[in-house]
C-alpha cells in the first residue's frame, strides 16, 4: 500500500535530527513522512565495511562524555562502543623536525611552551564568556564577530609555535582555515562542547569512544522505529507554502503536509527553491555559512604496528596533505586501522587530484612518519566530504566574520510552515550527533507548540 500524499508533518533529511523528529512526532500521534536524498540513513554519518566486514566510519564517528542525548540514544538501543585507543606517544613532524612524547604538545623549550599553552588559555578564557544559544547577545559579539579567527592570532601571540597550534585547532576541529572563521564562532563552537579541552581530548573528551559496529549502525536503530516513514533517493528540489500548508517538491513526486522541518545545513538548504522567497537575512544566512573541508582516509594493516613501537597512532605534522592521524583500529584490535584528515585549503586542493594521486601522497607521508611498515597498506578507503552531493563538505557548517551579528539570529527561526534544524542549530554540542539529536528534540517541542495552540 502505498503512502498517502498529505501529513501533518513532511521531515527532509534522514540523519539524526530528522530521525529523531520523525520517532518523536509519530509518537505524539502526528502523521509524518521523512524524504531522504540518498539511499540511506544517517547523512554525515556513514560506515562502509571493508572487505574482511570491518566497519570504516568515513563520516562522523567518535562520542563522549556530557554528550548525553547521543549515548543515552546508544543506551536505549543497545548501540554498544568502546574506549578509542589513545596509550602511547604522539608523533610530531613540525618545522622539519620529527619528535615523540606524551601528553598533547612537542617536547617545547620553556620559552615555546608557556607561549602555547597561553593562547590555549586565553582562547578558553574568551570562549567561557559568549552565548552558544544567541551568540549575538554575547559580551563583545560585534568586535568578536567582525575578527576572522586568523586576525585574532596574529594579534594574540608573535610566537610561531602558538599561531600554528591555533591555525591547526581551525583546521582539526571546524575543518577551516583560521582566515575563513568569525572569531565570535571559533568561541561559541568551543563553548558549545562545554570547554576547549573537552572538545579537543580523547579520553574525557568528544573523541573518548566510537561504536563496535560504526556510528551508521545507531542511526539504522533509530530509523527501524519510524522504517515506513522514510522515502529514500527523494531529494528535495522546492518547497511551496501558502496560508493552507506546505507543498514539497522531489525526485519522484510531491507531498503536502501542514509543516515541514529542514535539516539540512544552511548551505545546502539555501539551494532549494522557496516560494514565497526566503525573508533577506535567513536566505543571507545561507550564502554566509559554507561548510568545512574535509577528505577522510583510512588504512588497513594487518596488525597495528604502531602500537608495538610505543605510539599511540596519534600523528600531527606541518607537511604533506594529511595535518592529523588516530589510531582507528576496532574494539578487537585487529586489523589495524590508521585514520587520516586532509582538512581546509589543503581539501580543496587534494580534492582536485586523482584517488590514486591522494593514495601515493597520502600513504608516502604516513612513511614519513612511521617508517617503512606503512607502506604496507592492505585495504585503503576514502572519502571527500567535498564532492558529497548532499552535504557539499565537512564536519558542519561555519559562519564567517559578521554573519552571528548581522543574520545569526535567523538560525532557528521559523518561515511561515518551515522549521529549522540539524547539528548546525545547537547550541549545545553543535556539528556533533549530540548536537544533531538536541536540535531535532527542539523542533518537536516547536511543531507541538503549534498543532496544540
Amino acid at each position: 500500500m502505498s503512502l498517502p500524499d498529505q501529513f501533518q508533518v513532511a521531515i527532509i533529511g534522514a540523519g539524526f535530527a530528522g530521525l529523531t523528529a520523525a520517532r518523536a512526532l509519530q509518537a505524539a500521534g502526528l502523521s509524518v513522512i521523512v524524504l531522504e536524498a540518498r539511499d540511506r540513513v544517517g547523512g554525515r554519518i556513514h560506515t562502509r565495511h571493508a572487505p574482511d566486514g570491518t566497519p570504516i566510519d568515513v563520516g562522523g564517528q567518535w562520542v563522549g562524555p556530557t554528550q548525553d542525548k547521543v549515548l543515552a540514544l546508544a543506551d536505549e538501543l543497545g548501540v554498544e562502543t568502546f574506549t578509542a585507543y589513545e596509550q602511547g606517544e604522539t608523533l610530531y613532524w613540525l618545522e622539519g623536525r620529527r619528535s615523540r612524547c606524551e601528553g598533547m604538545l612537542p617536547p617545547y623549550d620553556e620559552e615555546t611552551r608557556v607561549a602555547v599553552e597561553g593562547i590555549f588559555a586565553k582562547l578558553d578564557g574568551l570562549a567561557a564568556t559568549v552565548n552558544p544559544e544567541f551568540p549575538w547577545l554575547s559580551p563583545d559579539a560585534q568586535a568578536l564577530d567582525s575578527l576572522s579567527f586568523e586576525a585574532w592570532i596574529e594579534q594574540a601571540s608573535d610566537v610561531p609555535a602558538a599561531r600554528f597550534w591555533m591555525r591547526f585547532l581551525a583546521r582539526s576541529v571546524l575543518a577551516s582555515d583560521a582566515r575563513e572563521l568569525s572569531f565570535l564562532h571559533v568561541l561559541c563552537y568551543i563553548r558549545a562542547g562545554g570547554d576547549l579541552r573537552t572538545v579537543i581530548s580523547m579520553g574525557g573528551g568528544a573523541q573518548e569512544r566510537r561504536f563496535v559496529k560504526g556510528a551508521q549502525h545507531l542511526a539504522e536503530k533509530l530509523a527501524d522505529q519510524v522504517r515506513p516513514l522514510i522515502r529514500f533517493n527523494s531529494p528535495v528540489r522546492a518547497i511551496a507554502q501558502d496560508e493552507k500548508g506546505v507543498t514539497i517538491q522531489y525526485a519522484g513526486g510531491s507531498v503536502k503536509a501542514d509543516r515541514v522541518i529542514v535539516t539540512l545545513p544552511p548551505a545546502l538548504a539555501g539551494r532549494l527553491n522557496y516560494s514565497p522567497a526566503l525573508p533577506g537575512p535567513r536566505d543571507y544566512l545561507t550564502q554566509r555559512m559554507p561548510m568545512g573541508a574535509c577528505i577522510k582516509i583510512q588504512f588497513f594493516y594487518d596488525a597495528p604496528f604502531w602500537r608495538a613501537e610505543g605510539l599511540s597512532g596519534m600523528a600531527v605534522s606541518d607537511e604533506g596533505p594529511m595535518s592529523l592521524t588516530y589510531d582507528n583500529s576496532p574494539a578487537v584490535g585487529t586489523p589495524g586501522v590508521m585514520v587520516g584528515f586532509i582538512e581546509g585549503d589543503e581539501a580543496k586542493h587534494w580534492t582536485a587530484s586523482s584517488p590514486a594521486e591522494r593514495r601515493a601522497a597520502v600513504i608516502a607521508e604516513l612513511v614519513h612518519l612511521f617508517g617503512p611498515q606503512a607502506a604496507n597498506v592492505r585495504h585503503y578507503e576514502e572519502l571527500s566530504w567535498l564532492e558529497e552531493e548532499f552535504s557539499r563538505g565537512g564536519y558542519g557548517g561555519f559562519l564567517v566574520p559578521g554573519a552571528w551579528t548581522s543574520v545569526g539570529h535567523t538560525i532557528r527561526q521559523p518561515v511561515g510552515r518551515i522549521h529549522w534544524a540539524g547539528t548546525e542549530t545547537a547550541w549545545i554540542w553543535t556539528g556533533y550527533m549530540d548536537g544533531a539529536i538536541r536540535s531535532g528534540e527542539r523542533v518537536v517541542a516547536e511543531i507541538l507548540a503549534v498543532h496544540q495552540g
